[in-house]
């Protein structure tokens, strides 16, 4: 049974998380708290195998009573954040700070239109109970009824083993991922061939993401755009809510943002980027999956490996939830596992490899 604790300073969404987590028979609400000051007298005596936490509430707010919390009693938290440009940045921060993921209010919601995104709560709360969370010093999409596969959206096209594109770096990621971004793009310096991302986010979110890793990377970090051309040095983010894939034009890669429906019910999906790298790129490519809940990326990373791309897997120690890489491993999908920590110098031995091929 997954215990939880519900903070928000909403008697109306307390009462709204508590119904919803009474639908299922492995969670139960053992306490809620009306805001972080109520919630740190109740863990004086009880500990929770998951907190759900608003974001903005009196007295102390949610991401600062986090950090507080992974400092000194880590459990895994995830967030409950409104859908709005303050509440999307605030968010990238609680993730930074060591929350395990967070679902968006529905826009207008009071408390009970948290209904509308019950599966996703529950799905998240499950997986953060199994997640590694770790003492820190103080410092998903939505699932759908219809699943698609990669092969219903975007055919392989048909390159022969051995087909090489320019060089292009594409990694993907989802629960626990923009955490194991960030360490990654700032243990990075130029010269980098051009790097593509997708992490599993909603739209609005990637744009504070992008921003934030903007601003701790030497590298140049952006939200994708519709054409956007890849150039060395350059970290392309998806955009929330539409798939990233690449295309080439003579020796360059351009992003193409398409507006498809979800494939293994993420919309950007990690196995569309990996898809259409495997059709464009071939064994240019260096694919790599990160920690994640699920099996997206599993099949596409698959696909670059048979045309004779270097593929690598986020190891289960080093993961917060060691599902998606667990799944590409499963499939033959991966050359190595690599702890986190190893990822950045493998990137750069490739980036300093093909700048001399």
């Amino acid at each position: 049974m997954i215990k939880v604790l519900v903070i928000d300073d909403s008697a109306v969404v307390r009462a709204a998380m508590t119904e919803i987590f009474e639908q299922t028979p492995d969670i139960r609400v053992v306490a809620t708290a009306a805001d972080p000051v109520f919630a740190r007298d109740k863990l004086k005596t009880m500990t929770p195998d998951v907190i759900t936490l608003d974001v903005e509430m009196p007295r102390m707010d949610g991401v600062t009573f986090l950090k507080k919390l992974m400092a000194f009693k880590p459990i895994p938290v995830v967030m409950v954040s409104s859908l709005t440009t303050a509440g999307a940045a605030a968010t990238i921060d609680a993730l930074a700070a060591g929350a395990v993921d967070f679902v968006s209010k529905p826009t207008g919601s009071v408390g009970y239109g948290l209904q509308d995104v019950a599966s996703d709560i529950i799905q998240k709360v499950r997986a953060a109970a199994n997640a590694k969370v770790r003492v820190r010093q103080p410092v998903s999409q939505l699932d759908v009824p219809t699943r698609h596969t990669i092969d219903e959206m975007l055919p392989l096209f048909g390159p022969s083993l051995g087909f090489r594109g320019p060089p292009v770096i594409c990694i993907g990621a989802s629960t626990g991922g923009t955490v194991a971004i960030e360490s990654v793009l700032q243990n990075l310096q130029p010269p980098q061939v051009p790097i593509v991302i997708v992490q599993h986010m909603p739209p609005l979110y990637t744009s504070a993401f992008a921003s934030r890793l903007n601003s701790l990377s030497a590298l140049d970090i952006r939200e994708a755009e519709h054409n956007m051309p890849l150039t060395p040095n350059s970290v392309s983010i998806a955009k929330g809510g539409i798939h990233m894939l690449i295309d080439r034009m003579g020796s360059q890669y351009h992003v193409v943002l398409k507006d498809a429906p979800p494939v293994n019910r993420h919309r950007p999906s990690v196995d569309m980027l990996f898809r259409s790298a495997a059709n464009s790129a071939g064994a240019g490519a260096l694919g790599i999956i990160l920690t994640g809940m699920g099996d997206d990326g599993a099949r596409g990373l698959r696909d670059l490996k048979n045309l004779g791309a270097f593929t690598f897997g986020q190891d289960e120690n080093s993961c917060v939830v060691y599902g998606m890489p667990a799944a590409a491993k499963k499939l033959d999908a991966v050359h190595r596992e690599l702890p986190l920590s190893q990822i950045p110098f493998l990137i750069t031995q490739f980036s300093r490899r093909e700048s001399t091929r």
